[in-house]
């Protein structure tokens, strides 16, 4: 599956090894696996706040990374309900709130389908109306 060390920390959602392993040089925290997922999409998908807060405070990991489906962590944690991840990539502010996966759903359709009725709130006042809709 072509999973580094720091993707199997980061999905597992051990900040301990993750804080050490971003200390090397020889680390590169956007280099995704088989699937095209990041460590910082791994750590989204499954929730683990303290793994996704220490990968975005790294100027050089990219928060809009897509999957193969073209499912970006803010997409992944948004269908999960992982509100304190969304609110963790909200806040970093070049993260694209409405990018769709391959077959169209964006993450407040996740959100809305999935009754995350808070991640619904957060994902709605970052999205700007279309002309004529409000």
């Amino acid at each position: 599956m072509g999973f580094t060390p720091l993707m199997w920390a980061a999905r597992q959602g051990d900040r301990g090894a993750v804080e050490l392993l971003l200390t090397r040089d020889d680390i590169d925290p956007n280099k995704p696996d088989y699937y095209n997922a990041t460590p910082l999409w791994w750590a989204s998908h499954n929730g683990h706040e303290g793994v996704v807060r220490l990968l975005l405070a790294r100027g050089d990991v990219n928060p809009n990374k897509p999957d193969n489906y073209n499912a970006t962590p803010l997409w992944w944690a948004s269908y999960n309900g992982h509100e304190g991840v969304v609110r963790l990539l909200l806040a970093r502010g070049d993260v694209n709130s409405n990018k769709p996966n391959n077959r169209g759903k964006t993450p407040l359709e996740n959100a809305c389908q999935r009754g995350h009725r808070p991640i619904v709130s957060l994902l709605q006042s970052r999205i700007t109306p279309l002309p004529g809709t409000h």
